[in-house]
């Protein structure tokens, strides 16, 4: 799938506007602040129908107004959302609606019409950063190719809410009711098992793989959740009023080859601040063969101020994929990049914010 453009209403920065991609290359070039991080949230927001901003999807609707709409054009199809604001139908976050073609979705079955991996600098928090960051990776990628792992993820996230709120009342009561919860924790263990198992078999490609920038070891550190268990944690629960064990409580470490003492080091701890970049260049290189093994097709690549991160070697490496997808690449400066790459690709320049 290319995405061929993309228009933008009351979205962040952007009023209305409209951009155009080429099929395989699109560099986006503007001083800092001047929206290409917005641009590529917007795009995000067509791939995963979320932000990947911490701030509530309200932020994303533009000061003042009530609603904002991403539309992208595909090749074959016609993606959109609408961002309306909060306080246009009084609730505290806002309300979004998905589109395919005009005909209204569910987010499980709008993820996955427009596949892409993106590369961020805060993406150095997957290996220095808290298990949350890393279980977000994972959901990312399997959510990006794999539907029944987005079900399962739904209704396990729901379950979970529900489960701790029944925790919550038997922490305030001091005792809990064992038949309440049993239809919750039969949702948890059956989606949980369904995420565990994608979980490991992509953890699995990731350290069968042949890696070219940095090689590591991937460890799955995930908390299996079963009727054993979940009675063997029962008082801890009630004392803590959450659910301690399941996927939602997963992490995985990686781990560096030292070829001196024939050991590994926990990359966290023991990497340079250079080898954690290559760790993660690595990984979302993986990300994207996994993807097109899984999809039959190669996903676009999004590289948001890769020219800041890395050293001009494995810029090199990454520019060596140029040609073999749609890739937008965003960058301050237009004289980082080879002259012979701006001649055959689209560029988009932003100007500097007005004041």
């Amino acid at each position: 799938m290319i995405l061929k453009s993309l228009r933008l209403s009351n979205f962040r920065n952007y009023k209305k506007t409209k951009f155009s991609f080429a099929k395989e290359t699109t560099f986006i070039i503007g001083p800092n602040t001047s929206g290409k991080t917005n641009l590529i949230e917007a795009i995000y927001f067509l791939t995963k129908g979320v932000s990947f901003k911490s701030e509530k999807d309200k932020d994303a609707v533009s000061y003042g107004e009530q609603m904002a709409r991403i539309e992208g054009e595909l090749e074959e199809i016609e993606l959109e959302i609408m961002i309306t604001a909060p306080e246009s139908f009084g609730k505290e976050n806002a309300f979004k609606k998905y589109l395919v073609n005009g005909v209204s979705k569910r987010r499980i079955d709008f993820v996955g019409n427009f596949s892409a991996v993106f590369f961020f600098p805060v993406d150095l928090d997957i290996v220095i950063s808290s298990p949350s960051i890393r279980r977000n990776f994972l959901d990312e990628v399997l959510e990006s190719t794999d539907r029944e792992y987005r079900l399962a993820i739904l209704e396990y996230t729901k379950a979970l809410r529900q489960r701790n709120k029944l925790l919550e009342q038997a922490q305030e009561k001091g005792e809990r009711e064992d038949k309440v919860f049993e239809y919750w924790d039969e949702t948890l263990i059956k989606n949980g098992k369904i995420i565990t198992q994608k979980r490991a078999d992509f953890i699995k490609f990731i350290n069968s793989a042949q890696k070219d920038i940095f090689d590591f070891v991937t460890i799955y550190d995930h908390s299996i959740i079963s009727k054993e268990r979940l009675l063997q944690y029962k008082d801890a629960e009630i004392a803590s009023g959450v659910t301690l064990v399941g996927p939602h409580r997963d992490d995985f470490s990686i781990q560096m080859f030292d070829n001196v003492t024939q050991t590994t080091h926990d990359a966290k701890s023991f990497g340079s601040r250079g080898q954690q970049r290559l760790i993660v260049l690595q990984l979302k290189l993986l990300q994207l063969l996994f993807m097109e093994e899984k999809l039959g097709y190669r996903p676009a690549i999004i590289l948001d101020d890769i020219f800041s991160e890395l050293d001009k070697e494995h810029i090199d490496l990454v520019l060596e994929l140029l040609g073999k997808q749609q890739t937008i690449i965003t960058t301050t400066h237009q004289e980082f990049i080879d002259k012979t790459l701006l001649k055959s690709a689209n560029v988009i320049e932003l100007p500097y914010p007005s004041t």
